[in-house]
C-alpha cells in the first residue's frame, strides 16, 4: 500500500468520522518573524505619542492646517497597516487538511505563517499572502479529476482546478511529499 509516508515526512494521517484525514503541516517562518511583531509593537508606541500630539495640535488652534490634518490621515493608514501586520505575524498557524471523504474530497487550506520576503518575485501574490483567508473546499468525484502534479522551474505543484481557480495543495510540504501525495490521491480516487 502506498500510505507509508516518505521518510523523515511531517504528514500525518489519521481517521476522523470513520474517513481518512490527512493534516499537512506549513512550513517554519522562523523566529525572525517576532523580531519584525516586536519592532512593529514598539513603534506603536511612538505612532500613539505622534497621533495624539497631532491631534491635540489640531484642536488647540483656532485656524485649520491642511498639512496636519493630511499628515494625519496618512498616519492613520499607516497604524492600521502595522495593526494587521502585527495580527499576522502573531496568529496562530493552522496545517492544511484532507478528509478523504469518498467520492468527495473535502480541503481546508489552513492559516500558514507570516512570511518575510524583501525581495518577492510576483508583488501581487505576496500582497495577498499578507491577507491570507482561510478556504475550505468540497471537490467532487469530477472535479478530483483534474487533479495534476505540475513540474515547474520552483518545483513541483499539486493542484486541482475547479472552475476557473486552481488550488494548490501541500504547500508546506517537500517536492517528495507532494508527489508522494498526488499517488496516494491517485490510488484512491482514479
Amino acid at each position: 500500500m502506498i500510505n507509508v509516508l516518505p521518510q523523515d515526512s511531517m504528514i500525518e494521517i489519521s481517521t476522523e468520522s470513520g474517513y481518512e484525514f490527512i493534516k499537512i503541516p506549513y512550513y517554519s517562518s522562523g523566529v525572525s518573524r517576532y523580531f519584525v511583531g516586536l519592532f512593529l509593537i514598539f513603534w506603536l508606541g511612538g505612532w500613539y505619542m505622534g497621533f495624539t500630539s497631532a491631534i491635540e495640535n489640531l484642536l488647540s488652534n483656532e485656524g485649520l492646517n491642511l498639512f496636519l490634518i493630511f499628515w494625519l490621515g496618512g498616519w492613520t493608514v499607516g497604524g492600521l497597516f502595522a495593526v494587521t501586520i502585527i495580527y499576522r505575524i502573531f496568529r496562530k498557524t493552522f496545517p492544511e487538511t484532507l478528509l478523504l471523504h469518498k467520492p468527495n474530497l473535502l480541503y481546508d487550506s489552513g492559516i500558514p505563517p507570516f512570511q518575510i520576503n524583501f525581495q518577492p518575485k510576483n508583488q501581487k501574490e505576496y500582497w495577498k499572502s499578507m491577507f491570507v483567508k482561510r478556504k475550505n473546499v468540497d471537490f467532487t468525484n469530477n472535479e478530483i479529476k483534474s487533479l495534476k502534479l505540475r513540474e515547474t522551474d520552483s518545483g513541483n505543484r499539486l493542484t486541482i482546478d475547479l472552475d476557473t481557480k486552481r488550488f494548490e495543495f501541500a504547500q508546506g510540504a517537500s517536492e517528495i511529499e507532494r508527489e508522494w501525495l498526488f499517488n496516494y490521491l491517485t490510488k484512491i480516487y482514479f
